[in-house]
């Protein structure tokens, strides 16, 4: 009976030759080796199945190589014929130890590691440990291997592997050479993919091996068992539809098809063509990650629309891209991405996911028939509930006059200018019409708190020759009238009187709340908003601003910026 290794295994690098996406590695290796430069300890770090462990055997067969001849020198080439290398590749090498960190944890096992350090090696160059999983170490264990990685002994070399580097403590990695090795992309996965497919004499289609690659997310080892289970399944023909199937992944075409449909509001031919993918195989949860990654993948082509011209994605998919992201707005997309992101997480966590996604899906199509921000507020002008107020502090503004200046010419001298100056004017007439203007001096003066209190706390009858007629609200603070007296005489230069009267019209803050209250009605009744909240029953309308010319100004030069 024929033994058949996985393909993992099968094609396991045993030079740096075939050792494929980890230049940095490899360069610096044979660097180290070529001038002898060779470090104590290596700290090997990346995601599973990228190739940590096969890196650290490569490096122990380097150093120990002696040739087919049995006289080479250490070289960042091994022969792969003589005695080490054969017996490193077989795991059988008595000098060269590899522990798995992740069920030799405690202390005892390090200091086996530290006792067994002290000894040259038996036949080869150099002793090696290859610790993987080394961030499962316990904290005494990594205290009791800090003296050896510091002063280790001229023939021992330790290689760590892990993918979990933050857990290792730094007094470790102080010590170490550090190598990151990278997640492999897509396009030399793919590659890696269809060289393999060739040797073992299956055909397969380009994008079927994109599609393992990309569900490999970086990891050779990964990806390799996917090849292995489709080539088992599939019996050395695979295509691109049986890919989709075993990875539970859905059409593209379809995908596109079911995301215009939502950004349409078509909610019943989206839901059908939801209900056909899942029959057809799809996972509810790898198709809520299809649509996030379209979102993101349109979103990008709406930003550099130069993505559609990369000829490693499907053509199929660029046209459909470029058209859909041409008639999206960035405003529709980054909203898509924000709920489908939530409801990944609800469909994640459903007892049952098609359900959840259903859900998620009929949110999003009923989100993309509102109106943006910016559309809402434009038909709420054009409807006339917002009328543009003219500032006309803002828009005509006369120079301050001096307090001599003011005197002489009989010119009322501002608030501003007042506090300026301090001044004390004997006038006959107040600058005081209402207790808005009394509000409104007490704010410009920085006295916030008694313009608060001004406009809270005053029910106004008159003003009438300094005297202010009024009654006062429960809540108003015991000591309100006496400051607001000695406020407008040491600030405005007036002596007023405050007379008590019970009624009083309303106050500042209760006109506003009522005017407010009024806006909100109205804008409730228009057709767009009215809709809204129909769709949306727990929303409500918290508040309304009157936009001035001003604002409006604003807004078009930050536009135009």
């Amino acid at each position: 009976m024929t033994v058949s290794h996985v393909l993992a295994r099968k094609y396991r690098p045993q030079t740096f030759a075939d050792l494929i996406g980890q230049e940095a590695l490899v360069q610096t290796i044979t660097n180290a080796i070529d001038h002898g430069r060779l470090a104590h300890a290596y700290m090997l770090t990346g995601i599973r199945g990228i190739g940590k462990t096969t890196s650290a055997r490569i490096i122990a067969k380097g150093l120990n190589c002696i040739g087919v001849d049995g006289n080479g020198s250490m070289t960042p080439n091994p022969c792969g014929q003589c005695k080490h290398c054969r017996e490193i590749a077989a795991d059988a090498h008595i000098d060269v130890i590899e522990i798995d960190a992740a069920s030799n944890t405690g202390v005892d096992n390090v200091r086996e590691i530290i006792e067994g350090a002290k000894y040259n090696p038996v036949s080869a160059r150099y002793k090696i440990y290859i610790i993987d999983e080394v961030h499962m170490l316990s904290k005494a264990a990594f205290n009791a291997l800090l003296k050896t990685l510091e002063e280790p002994p001229e023939r021992i070399k330790f290689i760590f592997a892990t993918t979990e580097i933050r857990k290792v403590p730094v007094t470790i990695l102080s010590r170490c050479q550090r190598f990151d090795l990278k997640r492999l992309d897509e396009e030399t996965l793919t590659n890696h993919l269809m060289n393999i497919i060739q040797k073992e004499n299956a055909t397969a289609e380009k994008e079927a091996l994109q599609l393992i690659a990309r569900a490999g997310d970086g990891s050779v080892r990964d990806s390799l068992s996917l090849l292995d289970q489709a080539i088992t399944q599939f019996d050395l023909n695979i295509k691109t539809n049986d890919i989709r199937q075993m990875l539970g992944l859905s059409d593209r075409t379809a995908l596109f098809d079911l995301y215009d449909d939502l950004m349409h509001g078509k909610i019943q031919n989206a839901l059908d063509k939801l209900d056909m993918q899942y029959k057809n195989g799809s996972d509810s949860l790898a198709l809520a990650q299809d649509m996030l990654s379209l979102t993101h993948w349109l979103t990008r082509v709406k930003i550099t629309p130069e993505l559609v011209n990369d000829i490693t994605i499907p053509e199929a998919e660029r046209i459909r891209g470029k058209e859909m992201a041409q008639s999206l707005s960035m405003g529709a997309l980054t909203s898509a991405w924000q709920l489908l992101l939530k409801g990944l997480d609800e469909v994640k966590r459903a007892d049952n996911p098609l359900i959840a996604l259903e859900m998620v899906l009929i949110r999003l199509a009923y989100l993309s028939e509102l109106p943006s921000p910016a559309q809402l507020i434009e038909d709420i002008k054009k409807n006339g509930l917002i009328q543009p107020v003219v500032n006309q502090d803002l828009t005509t503004q006369a120079p301050v006059p001096s307090e001599s200046t003011a005197i002489r010419e009989n010119i009322p001298i501002s608030p501003l200018s007042q506090i300026k100056t301090n001044a004390h004017i004997d006038t006959k007439v107040s600058r005081f019409k209402s207790i808005t203007d009394m509000a409104a001096f007490a704010r410009t003066a920085g006295d916030r708190l008694l313009a608060y209190n001004i406009e809270n706390y005053i029910r106004p009858v008159s003003l009438d020759n300094f005297v202010l007629t009024c009654d006062f609200t429960p809540e108003t603070p015991e000591r309100f009238s006496a400051d607001l007296i000695n406020f407008l005489r040491t600030k405005a230069g007036e002596s007023w009187k405050i007379d008590h009267k019970s009624g009083g019209m309303a106050t500042i803050k209760e006109k506003k709340e009522e005017k407010q209250n009024l806006l909100i009605q109205e804008l409730a009744q228009t057709s767009i908003v009215a809709q809204t909240l129909k769709t949306f029953p727990q929303a409500k309308i918290s508040k309304v601003k009157q936009i001035t010319e001003t604002d409006s100004d604003e807004d078009t030069s930050a536009e135009e910026e």
